[in-house]
């Protein structure tokens, strides 16, 4: 997988001279990460940063970052809201597009008092009934956005009303979600293992086909390299054809096979060249 290097931070860093300790804004948008890691060591005077469109699957090793205030993380593969306490002076939190569907778990954000922002929408949770009620209720500190929608002083009253019930529901919804994720992941694993095996055919099937030994008769070099080649394009095509076809829910692993096939194919690519 790919994480946070530091060559990277010190690309990135390139309007504070390339110096990291006292970067106060980073973007690393649309790098491929995959995992969080090392910022809060590096970077511990951070107030902005930019982690959109990436593959990250858990928000973790910012809890040092004691003065960040904006954390926009929309587009990548998270699927519960954690580890935050640490940031103190966390004011807007944008989590866009992401796959959070314990909703419960909003309830760490309690300890960002100056949180103002948040932002949940794409995200399988908003779907559930009394999702903005249940958000609202909970944290009272968020007093300007959900959403990009005003919370008024009316909407909390009446959050705060009927939070318990609305707590129990979308407790319910919860389960019957992450129940869904379950046979989600089951699935995914099931169809990695299938794809490992058809390829592990594909390589045998490849030495026994440039086999020395291989009972075709090649009548010569140049007309067997060519066989090979025309076999290997249909052995390609086909497998994108069915790759791209095969229908498949929307889930972080689904996005998560789909960027490395496409790096898989971008390398073979390349080795070919």
């Amino acid at each position: 997988f790919l994480s946070v290097t530091e060559d990277l931070v010190r690309r990135r860093a390139e309007h504070n001279n390339c110096e990291i300790f006292s970067l106060e804004e980073i973007s690393l948008h649309q790098q491929e990460i995959e995992k969080l890691e090392h910022l809060d060591k590096w970077c511990r005077d951070l107030k902005i940063l930019y982690l959109q469109n990436n593959l990250i699957p858990k928000i973790e090793n910012v809890s040092k970052l004691k003065k960040l205030e904006y954390l926009n993380a929309a587009l990548n593969n998270i699927e519960r809201i954690e580890n935050l306490e640490g940031c103190e002076e966390l004011k807007k939190l944008d989590l866009t597009a992401n796959f959070i569907g314990e909703l419960s778990s909003i309830e760490s954000l309690k300890c960002n008092i100056h949180l103002k922002e948040l932002f949940l929408v794409g995200n399988p949770c908003t779907e559930f009934e009394g999702y903005r009620q249940f958000v609202v209720a909970t944290l009272q500190q968020l007093n300007i956005y959900l959403d990009s929608k005003e919370i008024e002083r009316s909407e909390r009253i009446k959050a705060l009303q009927n939070y318990p019930e609305v707590k129990w529901k979308i407790r319910e919804q919860e389960q019957a979600y992450l129940l869904k994720r379950a046979r989600e992941k089951e699935e995914a694993q099931r169809r990695m293992q299938e794809r490992k095996d058809e390829k592990q055919k594909q390589m045998d099937s490849k030495l026994r086909f440039d086999s020395p030994d291989s009972p075709q008769e090649k009548p010569n070099q140049a007309e067997g390299d060519g066989e090979r080649e025309r076999c290997r394009t249909v052995e390609n095509d086909d497998e994108d054809r069915k790759f791209w076809e095969e229908p498949t829910p929307y889930t972080p692993e689904s996005r998560l096979e789909t960027h490395r096939y496409i790096e898989e194919k971008r390398r073979a690519k390349e080795n070919i060249r």
